[in-house]
């Protein structure tokens, strides 16, 4: 990789770029291994890298005559946050001696002595004055230093203070401060001067993927954090970058064909030790999934989100990171080959989760749980332990993965004629790349009972699903369902009807257990429907997105009100193919 083009923190960086050197037992110098590389990549919507909005300090709103610091409980505040930053110029402090911690003095004649005295009017001198004078270390911080913790100066442009909101109320988004980091490059700083001693173990490179934060005025090639080259054109909520709150948006599936691309070409140039994944609490599991599926690489991949954000007491975020690291440069995900042999994984709250079964079940640190009844828990992280290896294929022996996806694959359009015709759909670029337009669209159906649609066995009671095969017909070639039915995936027999029109028409549809699902579905090759073992719906969806992007649409009837007896044998030997992928990934 060309190092003109990318920056990084100088703290994180200065080890990747320098050789480091040990001595042996007769004193001579010998080179040691160079440290493990990490691409850390930045996700959508991931309080992980969200902050509290900043608020302006006590310190800046007495400077100035602002009102006072309102807390949470309406009253005056006499303390407030500080916020790491950069000083402009070295500056010298007095410390007092013994103020860390308050049984230092306990056993003052342990320590060594002050560096001098203040007196009472600040005057500094080596030597000690006047009983009231006050031990003191004296410190020169400097800029080199890296970031320190201070009071936030910053106010609004009209002089008025910033206060817990992160713009003025009805704001739009133009006049608005983001609370979320454009890459991770800060935080591995930030957790980095609070202890975390990163550096001594790998180095890292960032890479905004599907980045929650965005330079909407764009930046200089020069001033970039992350891997890349040129300058970042001005960037745009919901296209570049993807935010909840006030201004929230939603990442598209361009967006996943384009953070798929740029993980695949981080993991597959062989630079990385591992690659870990940052993203919302709510849908990391989703994307967790699809990169252990697609995702073409023997390294590790971890998943982290946090549910508090950063400036919060206790932000669970920054002790995944730590552990997501540890377990990188560690060996309990190395096979006998040394090929990671646990897929990609979820580390939160020091458990170690399969990226196939972990769910988020609660807004809160601990709040992940494993579905589908059997397995999920691959470990802990103190000690950092591997309890069992899940058999289920993945990453580099995925039969879905990236690398064996298609330049085109056959979808499906409607005939002007009638009935449905079959099409050609690209997939990939000239460079193997996925295109923005490659992702297909799969969409997720409930059952339900107690219904007006229950005594009928006509598709056409079905309205949601019809609809769904028209927007597939209309514009959406690769198109699926993930039926989410009863304890075995059952449905009122009006639905199956229309399931089956959908598989006539072209579109898989895969039937899973609603719920918390425990059981697998057992194939069967009679019907026209993928049981999809034991996974929920929203994982189910993610493997049929994949299968389509492999093998295709279902070969469509000419009329898929009544397909032939070749045509639905044509229709369940696809089928078959899709099963065998939900059996075994």
């Amino acid at each position: 990789m060309n190092p003109d083009e990318h920056k990084m923190p100088t703290l994180l960086c200065i080890a990747a770029m320098l050789s480091v050197f040990s001595l042996d037992a007769y004193g001579a110098e010998t080179q040691a291994p160079a440290k493990p590389k990490i691409a850390i990549f930045s996700g959508p919507t991931a309080t992980i890298q969200n902050n509290e909005p900043f608020v302006t300090s006590i310190k800046a709103r007495e400077k100035y005559g602002l009102p006072g610091l309102i807390d949470a409980h309406g009253h005056e505040a006499n303390v407030d946050v500080l916020r790491p930053q950069r000083l402009a110029a070295p500056v010298k402090v007095y410390v007092e001696q013994f103020s860390a911690h308050p049984l230092e003095r306990d056993v003052a004649e342990l320590y060594g002595p002050p560096d001098g005295y203040l007196d009472a009017s600040g005057t500094f001198s080596k030597e000690r004055r006047s009983p009231e004078d006050k031990a003191v270390y004296e410190v020169e911080l400097k800029p080199e230093d890296g970031l320190y913790p201070l009071p936030y100066m910053a106010r609004q442009v009209d002089g008025s203070a910033w206060d817990s909101n992160a713009t003025k109320p009805g704001a739009v988004f133009a006049k608005s401060r983001q609370t979320f980091y454009p890459d991770a490059s800060r935080i591995f700083e930030e957790i980095e001067r609070e202890g975390a001693n990163l550096q001594a173990l790998a180095s890292f490179d960032f890479y905004r993927a599907a980045p929650s934060g965005g330079y909407t005025k764009g930046l200089k090639a020069a001033q970039r954090t992350d891997v890349g080259s040129g300058d970042i054109a001005p960037e745009k909520p919901g296209v570049d970058f993807f935010q909840y709150g006030a201004y929230g948006t939603s990442p598209t599936r361009a967006a996943l064909a384009k953070a798929t691309n740029v993980v695949q070409s981080a993991m597959g140039s062989g630079d990385y030790a591992g690659g870990i994944w940052f993203e919302g609490s709510p849908n990391i599991e989703d994307s967790a999934y699809w990169m252990n599926l697609l995702i073409d690489t023997p390294q590790p991949l971890v998943f982290n989100a946090a549910q508090r954000t950063r400036g919060k007491i206790s932000p669970d975020g920054d002790a995944n990171i730590i552990n997501s690291v540890e377990y990188i440069v560690s060996d309990v995900w190395k096979d006998a080959q040394g090929k990671n042999q646990l897929g990609a994984i979820a580390i939160q709250d020091d458990v170690l989760y399969t990226a196939r079964e972990i769910t988020k079940g609660d807004a809160r640190p601990g709040g992940y749980v494993p579905t589908g009844g059997f397995g999920g828990y691959l470990g802990d992280t103190d000690p950092l332990t591997v309890a069992y290896v899940p058999n289920r294929l993945h990453t580099y022996r995925s039969e879905v993965r990236s690398t064996l996806i298609p330049a085109k694959v056959k979808g499906i359009q409607r005939n002007p004629r009638g009935g449905v015709k079959v099409i050609d759909v690209a997939l990939k670029n000239a460079k193997g790349e996925l295109l923005p337009t490659a992702i297909p669209n799969v969409v997720i159906v409930k059952g339900s009972r107690w219904s007006i649609v229950d005594e009928s066995r006509k598709a056409d009671a079905a309205v949601d699903v019809l609809a769904q095969i028209d927007q597939a017909l209309d514009g959406e070639p690769l198109s699926g369902i993930a039926a989410e039915g009863n304890q075995g995936g059952s449905f009122v027999p009006a639905y199956d009807a229309a399931f089956a029109l959908a598989a006539a028409s072209g579109i898989p549809v895969v039937k899973v257990s609603r719920g918390p699902t425990i059981g697998y579905l057992a194939s069967n090759p009679d019907n026209l429907f993928i049981e999809g073992s034991n996974l929920s719906s929203t994982k189910a969806r993610m493997l049929l997105m994949a299968c389509l992007m492999r093998f295709g649409a279902l070969p469509a009837a000419a009329d898929p009100y009544k397909p032939t007896e070749a045509e639905l044998k044509a229709i369940k030997a696809r089928i078959a193919e899709y099963q065998r992928v939900f059996d075994t990934h």
